[in-house]
């Protein structure tokens, strides 16, 4: 499947996706992401305590703050969103682009309260429509797995969020006394011989007929043929090894959407 956007060469852009569970930051130089990291998100850590993460991430490749020409962040983590803020000002000496409903994104948000969409689902269909084209399904494997429609036209048409595995799985763990954690991996048999596998069928197993049930069920809503399911996320790889129904693995789907929001508001 081939790409039907075409990069941009700026230089020195910081990208922040904010999650419930980590903080990705890419620095895209030239016309490829340099550096892509995680963080934990903490939501009590301090605007300075996030600095010296920033900076560490930045001194990886030999770089500084001044090295930065530009900053846009995407949040779901409302305290950590203004803390970035606060961030970027003081470190950077620049304004970010804090993405929102209202942000110009290049897509028409096509739901009944668009103020409630997440900024990551709205930046990843912003992705796909640059990228891909629709119509497609954007499924994120983060903390919830989220299902995200673009419509033919690249419109943002809503979708449906599930909890991530590792919800299931630690709800799982935490309201039965005699279970308990195991890897987040397929046994050797659907059927298990044992509580690990026995546990490991019905939530790897399990989460796999989530997501092939749920792109039926949309792909049925949507009244199309031809849609692109693309995935991204850090556990995409895991699960496409065992399932047919995803198209494409994006890695770096929301970082990507992120530069091209910010292309659009800073063209020159």
């Amino acid at each position: 499947m081939e790409s039907q956007g075409k990069a941009a060469s700026y230089s020195g852009l910081l990208a922040v996706d904010i999650g419930n569970t980590n903080i990705h930051m890419g620095l895209w130089q030239g016309d490829s992401w340099q550096l892509s990291w995680r963080a934990r998100t903490v939501t009590d850590k301090m605007p300075d305590e996030y600095a010296v993460l920033v900076r560490n991430f930045l001194s990886s490749a030999d770089l500084g703050y001044q090295d930065v020409r530009g900053v846009i962040i995407s949040s779901v983590v409302p305290p950590l969103t203004s803390g970035f803020v606060e961030l970027t000002q003081r470190y950077f000496q620049l304004e970010p682009i804090v993405v929102t409903n209202t942000t110009n994104t290049g897509i028409r948000i096509d739901i009944d309260q668009p103020g409630q969409a997440g900024a990551d689902r709205i930046v990843n269909a912003a992705a796909v429509k640059a990228l891909y084209g629709g119509p497609a399904i954007v499924i994120d494997f983060g903390t919830a797995t989220t299902f995200d429609i673009v419509s033919k036209d690249g419109s943002y048409e809503g979708g449906a969020i599930a909890p991530g595995i590792g919800l299931a799985h630690d709800a799982l763990v935490s309201r039965a006394a005699r279970l308990h954690k195991v890897d987040l991996t397929p046994p050797p048999n659907p059927i298990g011989k044992n509580t690990i596998h026995a546990m490991q069928s019905g939530i790897f197993w399990g989460y796999v007929a989530l997501i092939e049930g749920m792109v039926v069920r949309l792909k049925a809503a949507m009244e199309l043929e031809a849609v692109k399911v693309i995935a991204t996320g850090g556990l995409a790889p895991v699960f496409e090894q065992h399932t047919d129904i995803i198209d494409l693995i994006a890695p770096e789907l929301t970082l990507d959407g992120l530069r091209i929001i910010y292309e659009l508001n800073h063209p020159s």
